[in-house]
């Protein structure tokens, strides 16, 4: 058995504009496939070709895509019966880019596709983000590195999009 010990960064910032506004910038930069028909559609590709175009064709923008949503202040909401918190974890990615990730750090497969936490306080709306350079950084690979720094980046751009 081998415990290792993963040190992760959090990017992290507030933004003024509410809520909901920052979840429809967060979901119009991102493709939002039929998770389920996508991978059937996947599963029946008979060539790497075949399957880029179908990946391909379900990104957004920003080449990543939703693979699901969950609503985290929904339970918190129910038990105190106030429209708050709200709450959203997004779990979102690229199938491409994780499989250059995962072929020099199969671990990798841990941590992608990734979550984004929107999150609304009393002091704005949080969007947060673990950081996919920090999770590999202990593998000592460059090559995986060198992906999960352009996801990050990727990713960080979008939320400083989202939230200004």
């Amino acid at each position: 058995m081998t415990i290792v010990k993963v040190d992760v960064e959090r990017f992290s910032l507030t933004s003024s504009k509410p809520f909901d506004a920052v979840v429809a910038a967060f979901k119009s930069a991102i493709g939002q496939p039929d998770i389920a028909e996508f991978f059937k559609e996947t599963k029946a590709t008979h060539s790497f070709p075949d399957l880029e175009r179908v990946v391909r064709r379900n990104l957004g923008p920003t080449d990543l895509m939703l693979f699901a949503q969950f609503d985290l202040g929904d339970i918190l909401r129910r038990e105190s019966g106030s429209g708050t918190p709200r709450i959203m974890r997004f779990v979102v990615g690229n199938p491409l880019i994780m499989k250059d990730m995962v072929k020099h750090v199969p671990d990798a497969g841990s941590y992608a596709p990734v979550t984004v936490l929107v999150d609304e306080r009393a002091d704005g709306v949080h969007v947060s983000y673990d950081t996919m350079e920090s999770y590999l950084m202990g593998y000592g690979s460059s090559e995986a590195l060198a992906v999960a720094r352009d996801l990050d980046t990727k990713i960080t751009n979008l939320l400083r999009d989202c939230a200004s």
